[in-house]
């Protein structure tokens, strides 16, 4: 039986993925007491990057807006498998996001809200968050966005 996040989530169109394997040595998540941190999540889906390149050249900041998002989805995945029940979230802390960009692109805030606006939307008040949006030269596998999430737990 889903949970209310979960139940949120196919209100709005959207299933959990599965969690992304990690592309080196690293965990998708792990927990430290009351909290989750997530590696950096790119916008995999079905194992594979849908867009490849920089966010003002190849990529439109409305493209990579919709990646942030999935970045968000492929977070939510990484919480649970630590978690065990994204229901278990007091409250997201804060998102960090990378924008691999154009050397002319600014708009990192904009692109990165991709992943705040889903939060939100998923989470309600417990979505709101601290968060970073960061201007790079290049991502692993020549992503256009990476997105990081740390949550709090409830206790248990």
């Amino acid at each position: 039986m889903a949970g209310v996040v979960e139940s949120k989530l196919a209100e709005l169109g959207l299933t959990l993925p599965d969690v992304v394997p990690p592309l080196a040595s690293y965990q998708p998540a792990v927990r430290s007491g009351v909290y989750v941190y997530t590696s950096g999540q790119l916008p995999m889906v079905d194992g594979k990057l849908a867009v490849t390149g920089k966010v003002g050249a190849e990529v439109t900041p409305d493209e990579a807006k919709e990646l942030a998002k999935t970045c968000a989805l492929n977070a939510l995945a990484a919480v649970k498998s630590v978690a065990g029940d994204l229901d278990r979230i007091a409250r997201v802390v804060k998102v960090v996001g990378f924008v691999a960009s154009a050397s002319d692109f600014t708009g990192q805030p904009a692109v990165i809200n991709g992943a705040s606006e889903l939060l939100g939307a998923v989470l309600g008040d417990k979505g709101v968050h601290a968060r970073s949006a960061v201007g790079v030269a290049v991502l692993p596998l020549d992503a256009p966005v990476e997105v990081e999430v740390q949550v709090e737990l409830a206790g248990d």
